[in-house]
């Protein structure tokens, strides 16, 4: 294990120097040596190095290169160069190429220590920065797409290649099921992650607003036009632009997206001056797109445009095995936005939640789970907080012969066993408790299924419905 304090590799090819840094240097950070620039990138290559302190004038290797190269493969290294022949050019020359400071030899200790508190305090900044880009990413990119059923999965797969690229991208599903959360994770998974992500909801606005809304207008184009305005596909220029319920566009705008689509060009409402952008466009709807194509209602041509990468994102209701987890990231959500000690949700609780249809997709669980931690009277959220309404669909499911338990009593251990449980039932129950044909469906082998199927048994108070008892080939 990494020792806890900051390692300084000091490079020198005199001993005499080394050594009298080493022993400057022991008593508060973990201090490597090396006799020449070679070695020095020997080490740094093969990691734990987060200070480099170089002499510049070295036989072989000399210091810039050595900082030049280290640099290459380790840009986050701190690195600081000694040199007995200080010079203004030769300092220039180091922090042209990446140095953090620069010393001259004879090494003055205090001026040095200084510097390497500098030094640590830079690298706390930066992984300080590191963290915030992470939580960034939690927020926008795909870890916050809860989902391990396997449409998901697949869905994960296609993310992962489309992001990288410039293609258009059509996302298709029912209201709830995330598809504004994808096109935020396309953004930050791009290149265009530092540039602007910009959604326009078009279902909201009427044809003539909606045209100036994506292409701006100039001072007059029409009444309350008091002064010129950039549009989304402007403030979108290097970044990507969200087109969310594309399918209420009107004709008449559809054949100006159109053109921009085919030449990154346009004019802004009552402009005669061509804009030129650089976008990426993610389109996404809640309808059949060829259904309204063939309903003569949007453009053929459009349609080809957009649906270059096509991806439909499942109704909660074709994943169910997903709840748990998607219940278990809510729960810790809203109990830390409403300062509530919910410990999180039973069993009982849980089998009701996915005994239900939900019309409304994730938002609308996102929106139950909110409510029931808000309102909960007790530690744990139960079936007594599971809204009534819900219960009542739950329970008439149920009666239709709707089976979609969890566990049967108990707390359930954490959400990713509840969701790998109800995947396996669900997996039995489709092949007819075939465990070869099961095991295929979940990537795993029948060994693996066996195994366990064996664990669920012997769990106290938990199993996985009736179809783990078969023996089905």
């Amino acid at each position: 294990m990494k020792d806890a304090r900051t390692t300084i590799l000091v490079v020198d090819d005199d001993k005499h120097t080394r050594d009298g840094l080493q022993r400057a240097l022991q008593t508060t950070y973990d201090v490597r040596l090396a006799e020449s620039g070679e070695r020095a990138l020997e080490l740094v290559n093969a990691g734990d190095i987060d200070i480099l302190l170089s002499d510049i004038r070295m036989p072989g290797m000399d210091g810039l290169t050595l900082l030049q190269r280290a640099l290459a493969r380790h840009p986050h290294l701190v690195c600081i160069l000694l040199t007995a022949y200080g010079s203004i050019e030769q300092a220039v020359e180091a922090m042209k190429r990446g140095a953090h400071d620069f010393l001259i030899k004879p090494v003055n200790l205090d001026h040095l220590e200084l510097l390497l508190k500098r030094a640590v305090r830079a690298r706390a900044m930066e992984s300080e920065n590191a963290q915030l880009q992470e939580q960034l990413d939690d927020k926008y990119g795909m870890e916050n797409i809860v989902g391990s059923a396997p449409a998901m999965r697949q869905m994960f797969d296609i993310i992962r290649q489309a992001a990288p690229t410039q293609a258009t991208v059509l996302l298709q599903g029912e209201s709830g099921t995330g598809k504004e959360l994808v096109a935020h994770a396309l953004h930050r998974l791009s290149t265009r992650a530092r540039g602007p992500f910009v959604a326009v909801h078009c279902a909201s606005l009427a044809a003539s607003l909606l045209e100036s809304e994506l292409f701006g207008h100039e001072k007059g184009a029409f009444t309350g036009a008091v002064a010129r305005r950039r549009g989304r596909f402007e403030m979108a220029d290097g970044g990507t632009l969200f087109l969310d319920e594309i399918s209420e566009i009107e004709m008449s705008v559809q054949v100006k997206l159109l053109r921009v689509l085919e030449e990154r060009r346009f004019e802004r409402v009552g402009g005669d001056d061509t804009q030129e952008v650089d976008i990426r466009l993610i389109a996404a709807t809640n309808r059949d797109l060829k259904a309204r194509v063939a309903e003569g209602k949007f453009r053929e041509d459009l349609f080809f445009r957009l649906d270059v990468i096509s991806m439909t994102l499942p109704p909660l209701r074709d994943r169910i095995e997903d709840v748990p987890l998607l219940c278990d990231g809510f729960v810790r959500e809203f109990s830390a936005k409403n300062e509530k000690p919910i410990e999180g949700i039973t069993p009982d609780a849980v089998n009701l939640l996915m005994a239900y249809a939900w019309p409304g997709n994730v938002r609308e669980l996102r929106n139950t789970i909110e409510k029931m931690v808000v309102l909960a009277r007790g530690p744990k959220l139960t079936p007594r907080d599971v809204p009534q309404a819900i219960r009542d669909a739950a329970q008439a499911r149920g009666d239709r012969g709707v089976d979609v338990r969890v566990a049967s009593s108990g707390d359930m251990p954490d959400s990713l066993a509840g969701a790998e449980r109800a995947m396996i039932a669900r997996a039995l129950r489709k092949h007819g408790d075939n465990r070869t044909k099961a095991a295929e469906e979940l990537g795993i082998s029948r060994r693996t299924l066996h195994r366990k199927l064996r664990e669920y048994r012997q769990e106290q108070g938990s199993h996985v419905e009736d179809a783990t008892s078969g023996d089905g080939d």
